[in-house]
């Protein structure tokens, strides 16, 4: 059966709960890899570089653009986050299942480049769980949460193009739910083909010798 890594990419409204999936996700499974991003936002209290985002000025992070170290990049309410390319590549090729969590433009950006990528998108269960997750957040000011409602607002538009959706109210559910999606997604057809040709091989020697 498949053994490569899947590159999943996950979305979701500011306020979702998506980087507590992944931290509960990568607590309790030892085969999934957090794609580090860069951004040009300030870091939040708590948040370090090079573990929870690479912090770039804005002109480091155009330099990386330039360079073409950036798997896809996009500005997100005023600030610019991007994937660099060297991480996953290398966690991929290790067998490992690597998580990018990023905004819908950059998500659909790696659709197109990669189309076995698995879009998965998470919301809270209503639109007002939304506004109070980033209320009580406390870290950001009514300026800025009505500017995350309003690219929600966009958001909703597009996530037809996801391959999943994840309703994210019991988080327990949902660390299980994105665990079950990932491993169906190994057992794929379009992910086995040349384990069923080695298979359909080994059938047409065996019958040979009849």
């Amino acid at each position: 059966m498949n053994e490569k890594g899947i590159l999943i990419i996950l979305s979701g409204f500011a306020g979702s709960g998506k980087g507590t999936i992944i931290k509960e996700l990568l607590k309790k499974y030892d085969n999934y890899a957090l794609s580090v991003s860069a951004t040009t936002r300030k870091p939040r209290e708590g948040e370090e570089d090079g573990v929870h985002y690479f912090f770039k000025t804005e002109d480091e992070f155009k330099e990386m653009i330039a360079k073409g170290e950036l798997l896809e990049y996009a500005n997100y309410v005023g600030n610019y986050y991007g994937t660099p390319r060297a991480y996953v590549k290398e966690q991929l090729a290790k067998g490992m299942n690597v998580i990018l969590e990023i905004e819908t433009e950059g998500a659909l950006n790696i659709k197109r480049e990669y189309p076995d990528a698995v879009l998965i998108f998470v919301m809270p269960p209503s639109v007002e769980e939304i506004h109070n997750r980033l209320k009580g957040r406390g870290t950001e000011t009514d300026e800025v949460i009505d500017k995350r409602m309003k690219k929600a607002g966009f958001e909703i538009t597009v996530v037809d193009r996801y391959d999943y959706l994840m309703i994210n109210d019991v988080l327990e559910e949902s660390v299980e739910l994105f665990n079950s999606i990932v491993t169906c997604q190994h057992m794929a057809v379009s992910r086995n083909r040349d384990y069923i040709e080695d298979k359909k091989r080994e059938f047409e020697e065996y019958l040979s010798r009849k």
